[in-house]
């Protein structure tokens, strides 16, 4: 796989331009499927994964996802070429609650770090984001403590997810400001079809034109995009899309792509992957699979190259400039 920048305060990472995310991993997935699919992915070229301190906690202890993706961690030799995320800030205060969370205070996010970097079995976390937006602090205080775990050598690189393209241009101004070192990553839930504009996922905050342009700007800020697949709905009958992409936008977009599948002889989600990989700025697409066959699947979707006129002819039902995922 080809490799991309990640901007953090040791150095600048090189990542692959896929991200395995590990949301179900020790919950539906079971660990011995989760670790035969991170052995595949890395074997593939892969070396950026995907976790947070809450996965799992709709059904478990929210502890699941991290604490097999760190015993899969210490059974390998190559943990230096690895790049393993993780997030703060989004855990249940109490395991299955759907309105208390920790939340990014300082004390929050202190607390927070030192028990990823328990459940992973690390020094320090190679990139840590913040989770979703907590309203209730401001910036200075969650970007502070970010910088004191960072100054503390508990962390290397900060990413920012699900947050709107004001909060993410804010928070690199002050960072910038006071010295500290700006966040190096956005990944914001993303994919082909777009909602219509207005409607809400709630918490997930869509790649919108806004962030896009503004990340296309910074040479330093990569974009990652996830729920790119929308849970099989592309190729799986049985997989409804969600009502956000119900709208006389989506068939268009589903004929362009269908054609352009079979010109290219690949799949639809193939194409979803490449079309985020050939976007302005390029998205890495943080995929969630649950069997090896998925994941090759996606891992050959690196090899499709879409030129121009695809990409051109894919741009159909384009929706406002102020709206549109990019």
């Amino acid at each position: 796989m080809r490799r991309q920048e990640l901007h953090g305060n040791r150095s600048v990472s090189s990542v692959s331009e896929l991200c395995l995310g590990t949301l179900d991993f020790g919950g539906a997935i079971d660990r011995a499927t989760s670790f035969a699919l991170l052995d595949t992915f890395v074997e593939a070229g892969g070396n950026f994964v995907d976790t947070a301190n809450c996965y799992n906690s709709w059904s478990g202890t929210g502890d699941e996802s991290e604490l097999t993706v760190g015993e899969w961690l210490r059974g390998r030799s190559d943990q230096d070429s690895l790049v393993v995320a993780t997030k703060v800030g989004g855990r249940p205060t109490t395991p299955g609650s759907t309105t208390e969370f920790e939340g990014l205070s300082a004390g929050a996010v202190r607390h927070a770090v030192r028990e990823s970097l328990r459940r992973l079995g690390v020094d320090h976390l190679k990139l840590c984001y913040s989770h979703v937006r907590d309203e209730s602090v401001g910036l200075a205080e969650t970007l502070g403590a970010f910088e004191e775990q960072r100054q503390l050598g508990l962390l290397d690189a900060i990413g920012l997810s699900n947050h709107s393209a004001t909060d993410v241009c804010a928070a690199r101004e002050l960072a910038k400001s006071n010295g500290w070192a700006p966040a190096g990553c956005v990944q914001q839930r993303h994919s082909y079809l777009q909602p219509m504009p207005g409607t809400s996922f709630g918490p997930q905050i869509p790649l919108d034109r806004e962030l896009a342009d503004y990340a296309a700007s910074e040479s330093n800020l990569l974009v990652l995009g996830y729920s790119p697949l929308l849970s099989g709905a592309y190729a799986r009958p049985d997989r409804p899309l969600l009502p956000h992409y119900l709208h006389a936008g989506t068939p268009p977009r589903l004929l362009t792509l269908s054609r352009v599948a079979h010109q290219l002889g690949a799949t639809l989600n193939q194409v979803v992957l490449a079309w985020m990989l050939h976007s302005t700025p390029s998205v890495v697409p943080v995929i969630g699979v649950s069997s090896l066959d998925q994941l090759n699947e996606c891992i050959e979707a690196v090899h499709i190259l879409l030129d121009h006129d695809h990409m051109r002819e894919l741009a159909v039902g384009d929706m406002e400039r102020a709206s549109h995922p990019a």
